[in-house]
């Protein structure tokens, strides 16, 4: 078994109300509705969306698909391409309508229309090959997120990314263990400091058994023991 050691988010930082997370500032502002979209508009990412030349497409992460291996578990083909911001948006967690049965045990991440916030997150470029992998990661199909076409600032100039956002969504609080995937993904890939305090401060709903990836894999190679809270 290949032993790895994460740096961990430190969990006891003092909650805040940010405004670029979680906050409803925004909520009587106009948000584009995602979902409405005609589906000729959405897919397939190689052919409107997102695509390069070479058969891959770029992939806007802000939520447990910042951490590399998380994401790779789905998609072997993504590879780190920048760090980026998403502009007016705002990071959420919450449930897909009624269905509070989360496999990651609490809210998952998603993003709001938010003039004036930011979301930083990594761009990933995925072969083609992984679309439906990644659309069915995150429930396309199920009609419990939407891919969305975003420009990301770069150190390079905008990117053209797809990304997700939940449908019909309800707000709920993470798991310490979701959000320390997010934290450790945050960590690894080199976001701010500033936007990684944002990210520890996060409010979770304190469940302390073991996370999805771990259930899943327990007896394999792949596992998520750091992830457990003590």
């Amino acid at each position: 078994m290949i032993h790895t050691v994460y740096k961990l988010c430190n969990l006891n930082f003092r909650t805040m109300h940010d405004p670029n997370i979680e906050s409803s500032s925004c909520h009587n502002k106009t948000q584009p509705a995602v979902s409405t979209r005609p589906r000729s508009e959405l897919a397939p990412v190689s052919e409107k969306m997102s695509s390069n030349d070479d058969g891959h497409f770029l992939y806007f992460a802000f939520g447990s698909n910042l951490l590399k291996r998380r994401l790779q578990y789905n998609n072997p083909s993504a590879t780190f391409y920048l760090t980026g911001r998403l502009k007016d948006y705002k990071l959420k967690f919450g449930y897909w309508g009624n269905d509070v049965s989360s496999s990651w045990h609490g809210g998952a991440a998603t993003i709001e229309y938010c003039p004036g916030a930011e979301i930083w997150g990594v761009i990933w470029t995925i072969s083609n090959r992984d679309l439906l992998t990644l659309d069915k990661q995150e429930g396309v199909s199920k009609g419990m997120y939407s891919p969305l076409e975003v420009s990301v600032e770069t150190e390079h100039g905008p990117k053209h990314c797809r990304t997700y956002q939940m449908n019909n969504f309800h707000a709920g609080l993470p798991s310490p263990q979701y959000k320390k995937v997010i934290c450790l993904g945050a960590e690894e890939n080199g976001l701010p400091t500033e936007y990684l305090n944002k990210l520890y401060s996060i409010e979770t709903n304190g469940y302390s058994g073991y996370p999805m990836l771990t259930e899943k894999k327990r007896n394999q190679e792949f596992m998520w023991e750091k992830l457990k809270t003590p």
